[in-house]
């Protein structure tokens, strides 16, 4: 068993970033600008805007971040989302994910200008992508591909089956992992809650990709010998250590990590690269590679 290393590959990538940044610095240019937008006070959110500024940093971008109460307004979310839409100073920027339940999030993503949506959820970027077209890819399964292709994963030809049916995760990367492309060329089967005889479809996969939102739901009599097994999910458990919680994957890794030929562990895994993408796709929307 090996370990993909979502912080070694990360770090290999942000290297890579900081060094066109700064040659883009050096020729007296303005390096890309990421804003995020934060409604509320949801833990799991701050942390992940937390390590989105810490990632934009080190690779030389300019971060913002505004931070609003959870009893915004619609209509001033959507004033916030339209300034951004007009600000030509802004690259790319997004709008942190959930939302209080009174404001519609369809509604507010729908708003984001596709050439500013770096977090790839406009429906113009998910048409681009079920078309093949080149778009603003969802960070998560970008990071995902990127995970398979720096670890030399071959993927052509191998049965990928795909826990979790989401807009986020679970159907883009069924669609990216079929596409005739490196990584790709894979025969891909999706599950999802309703799914019948679950743990006979998932012993059939080659490469395993566990979305489905639930702590430790994949068990070892669920994944044959040898199998790619990506695990998306994260999940904070309360527990008595000082922190009062530790971080746990979809995917039971004690016991599942011994018959895998590859796993991603949790933390230091799927997580980290999804900040990776987030930072790929606004330095495209900066050089207008998706748009031009």
């Amino acid at each position: 068993m090996e370990l993909i290393d979502g912080k070694k590959i990360g770090e290999e990538i942000k290297k890579e970033i900081a060094a066109k940044v700064a040659s883009i610095i050096d020729a007296g240019g303005e390096p890309p600008h990421l804003v995020a937008v934060l409604v509320g006070e949801d833990a799991a959110s701050q942390t992940y805007i937390a390590s989105k500024e810490r990632a934009c940093k080190a690779v030389g971008f300019t971060s913002s971040v505004y931070r609003y109460d959870s009893d915004m307004t619609e209509k001033q979310l959507l004033d916030v989302v339209d300034f951004l839409n007009n600000d030509p100073e802004v690259n790319g920027f997004i709008v942190q994910l959930p939302l209080p339940a009174h404001i519609d999030a369809s509604r507010i993503l729908e708003r984001i200008h596709p050439e500013k949506d770096v977090d790839g959820f406009h429906p113009l970027n998910i048409g681009r992508l079920v078309l093949g077209l080149p778009s603003y890819l969802p960070a998560t399964p970008a990071g995902i591909m990127l995970l398979l292709e720096r670890a030399g994963i071959a993927t052509e030809g191998r049965h990928c089956v795909v826990l979790g049916r989401s807009n986020i995760v679970g159907t883009p990367i069924s669609l990216l992992m079929s596409r005739k492309a490196n990584p790709g060329n894979s025969t891909v089967t999706l599950c999802h809650s309703k799914t019948e005889n679950l743990a006979e479809i998932t012993r059939q996969a080659d490469i395993l990709i566990a979305a489905i939102g639930h702590p430790g739901f994949v068990k070892e009599d669920m994944v044959k010998a040898g199998a790619v097994v990506i695990d998306v999910g994260i999940h904070r458990i309360p527990d008595d250590s000082e922190k009062g919680y530790y971080i746990t994957g979809d995917v039971d890794f004690e016991k599942v990590a011994p018959k895998c030929s590859y796993i991603t562990p949790v933390p230091g895994g799927v997580g980290l690269m999804t900040i990776i993408s987030l930072l790929l796709n606004t330095f495209k929307a900066y050089n207008h590679e998706i748009y031009p």
